[in-house]
């Protein structure tokens, strides 16, 4: 079949797979919400689900079932073993075919990533990212759990699922199965390559002699381990090939293990900066390939596509940015997508705290049931001070609603704090949120003026009916002998580049901020674009020449001197995300940034800065000192109007400072504008 869409032809040719056709080459992949265990879960997720499909999306893949307890991620975490459990699945594959779309349920036992003490794994090897020790499985074991993974599949039919994904990647139990880094056996499950891979033919095998032809089975495949003794490629190559003639339709990526140490999803890596692990398997089988990561706007998919990268390409995080990316995209507003920034701040992070996840983009994704599209039950004038991400947030969310908005911004360009993140190596995806931002006013037509100090006075003679203060930070100075000195600059000086930054360089703070001016100062004449490079950086194989893909990292030294400080005697950088924080780390040690924690600060001067570090008193000879040492809120005109007798809504930075938090922000936004 094919499609003539102008732009993405690609893209929306639906593909047919005998039994059952995909509208388009998109598959929403699969990503753990934390809906699956919440209250009322299975409404929320039918909710959440559906939206996605009615925004036109091929295929939805859920985030992972167990097939048994012991394969659970985290203790009473979602599976399906029993009849009872595959009822309340109905109520999400009912929604999603309502909407026109179709749905796959993902099967995921945790092995000896399970976090809890029933975790088993092939061999008892305990996991660097778990504290519970797994036990081996015996052969009956094996064979039980097996029988388990059949029976998911069947109860996934029984519930009204499309087809099941079999999660075969990423380090979980299957994957633990094929490597030899967790696979010590020495028994039929064991041992030679033909052996360990059994597991999984099997599994194939038994799920497809039960489920009939008529079933979509998606198998993700582990293409790129990056972890020591994983799949060398004509191992990743022979099994994809038995995947096939197990009975699988379509064979998914997968890349990295989690315990991995080479970024794969975070904002720095390239866009699409693994579609040609994918590609070197093209033509291998004869069923549909997909591919994945990092892959967030409809131009690089169809690239990906054009380029014979792969037959199918899986978003995850894209579509809780924005449940309507495909609608959008065929209807020709890709200006119009709200596009995943890959922060992993309200998506990831959230999960790993054990808490629901959602989007920093888009506070209501897997929050459908409470915010609602409904308008307001009256409008209202609203004035909004400040277009950083909350004012912003807030004007979009109250427009929608129905009411009048005007945005009064001091600048000459919407954006706050994000105007000096996009300027971050790898944080460059920022303008893509500020590129909707700017839309979403258009189209709502939200009054903006920019270039405008709006005093309370004005704000009193305009009689608005609600009045938002998000003004925003300002660095914060610090109390130290010297600050004074033209050595000294502030953050958003050098960042925005008002201030040029000598050859050695001190960065007092090593919060957020002073990570982000940190990979500023040492990547700032480089940017990372090329797939080629990161793949350097990071000693990624991409010859594959050597089981699991690593290499030797190419370690690129700035160009600078620069010491990253903090007073805290604690690890620099512990409060930054849990799954990105080491990536940060990592990088800046790889450019040769000094990082020094329980610092005192005595004073500056020409010489430079002088510390005592660990009792001993030090001279950092630089030639500027950049201040990352906080902020504080800009919220005179709440207290201006509070005088007035007028009432005014504080949010974002404006209402606290502390560490910038966008995710924060433009959730208060959301809240604000829902209380309107």
């Amino acid at each position: 079949m094919k499609n003539t869409h102008p732009q993405y032809p690609r893209l929306f040719t639906p593909l047919d797979l005998g039994f059952t056709t995909l509208k388009n080459r998109v598959i929403m992949g699969s990503m753990h919400t934390g809906l699956e265990e919440a209250k009322g879960g299975f409404d929320r997720m039918a909710t959440y689900f559906a939206e996605r499909a009615k925004g036109g999306v091929g295929l939805i893949v859920t985030g992972g079932v167990a097939p048994n307890i012991e394969g659970w991620v985290s203790p009473f975490s979602i599976k399906l073993s029993t009849n009872s459990e595959a009822k309340k699945h109905k109520v999400v594959t009912k929604a999603v075919h309502d909407a026109g779309g179709k749905i796959c349920m993902q099967i995921l036992h945790a092995g000896r990533y399970a976090y809890h003490p029933l975790c088993v794994a092939p061999s008892s090897i305990k996991a660097p990212i778990n504290r519970f020790k797994p036990r081996a499985l015996n052969n009956f074991g094996v064979k039980r759990t097996i029988r388990n993974y059949v029976r998911c599949a069947r109860l996934a039919k029984k519930a009204g699922y499309d087809g099941i994904e079999i999660m075969g990647s990423e380090g979980y139990l299957i994957n633990e199965f094929i490597a030899k880094k967790t696979n010590h056996r020495t028994d039929q499950w064991g041992g030679s390559y033909e052996n360990r891979m059994r597991f999984p033919l099997e599994i194939i095998k038994q799920i497809r002699e039960e489920v009939g032809k008529e079933f979509i089975i998606i198998y993700r495949l582990s293409m790129l381990d990056l972890v020591d003794e994983g799949s060398s490629w004509d191992e990743i190559v022979q099994l994809a090939q038995e995947v096939e003639k197990a009975g699988a339709n379509i064979i998914n990526t997968g890349i990295g293990w989690h315990e991995a140490r080479v970024p794969t999803i975070a904002t720095m890596v390239p866009r699409a900066g693994f579609a040609w692990v994918t590609k070197k398997l093209m033509g291998k089988v004869n069923i549909p390939l997909i591919t994945t990561n990092r892959i967030n706007m409809p131009e690089v998919a169809e690239k990906v596509l054009e380029e014979g990268c792969a037959d199918m390409i899986s978003m995850a995080r894209p579509f809780l940015a924005d449940p309507h990316f495909m609608a959008k995209a065929e209807s020709g507003k890709t200006n119009q997508i709200n596009t995943c920034i890959a922060c992993n701040q309200a998506c990831l992070d959230q999960i790993f705290k054990q808490q629901t996840a959602s989007c920093l983009v888009n506070p209501k994704a897997c929050r459908e049931m409470i915010y609602s599209d409904d308008q307001a039950s009256s409008k209202k004038r609203i004035a909004v001070v400040g277009a950083g991400p909350a004012g912003t947030s807030a004007a979009i969310y109250a427009a929608e609603r129905g009411h009048e908005v005007d945005i009064f911004e001091g600048s000459n360009e919407i954006g706050g704090q994000f105007k000096l993140a996009k300027m971050i190596p790898g944080k460059e995806e920022f303008h893509e949120t500020i590129r909707y931002f700017k839309q979403r006013i258009e189209d709502l037509n939200i009054n903006l003026k920019l270039n405008t100090i709006i005093t309370a006075d004005e704000l009193q003679a305009a009689n608005y009916d609600e009045i938002v203060i998000a003004s925003g930070v300002k660095p914060r100075s610090i109390k130290l002998e010297g600050v004074d000195h033209a050595k000294v600059l502030r953050y958003d000086e050098v960042i925005s580049g008002k201030k040029p930054v000598g050859k050695s360089v001190a960065i007092i703070g090593a919060g957020g901020i002073g990570f982000d001016t940190a990979e500023f100062l040492a990547h700032h004449n480089h940017d990372l674009e090329t797939v080629e490079e990161f793949s350097a950086l990071w000693g990624i194989d991409q010859r594959l020449q050597h089981p699991g893909g690593l290499a030797k990292a190419v370690n690129e030294k700035a160009e600078r001197e620069i010491y990253l400080l903090q007073r805290k005697d604690t690890k620099p950088g512990a409060g930054l995300g849990k799954t990105t924080g080491w990536i940060h780390r990592a990088s800046l040690k790889k450019a040769g940034v000094t990082a020094l924690a329980g610092v005192n600060y005595e004073k500056i001067d020409d010489e430079g800065l002088h510390i005592t570090h660990k009792g001993e008193s030090k001279v950092l000879k630089v030639d500027n000192v950049v201040l990352c040492a906080g902020q504080e809120s800009v919220n005179y005109l709440h207290e201006e109007l509070k005088e007035k007798g007028i009432t005014s809504h504080l949010i974002g930075g404006a209402l606290k400072a502390g560490e910038i938090d966008a995710k924060r922000a433009i959730e208060e936004g959301l809240k604000l504008a829902y209380s309107f």
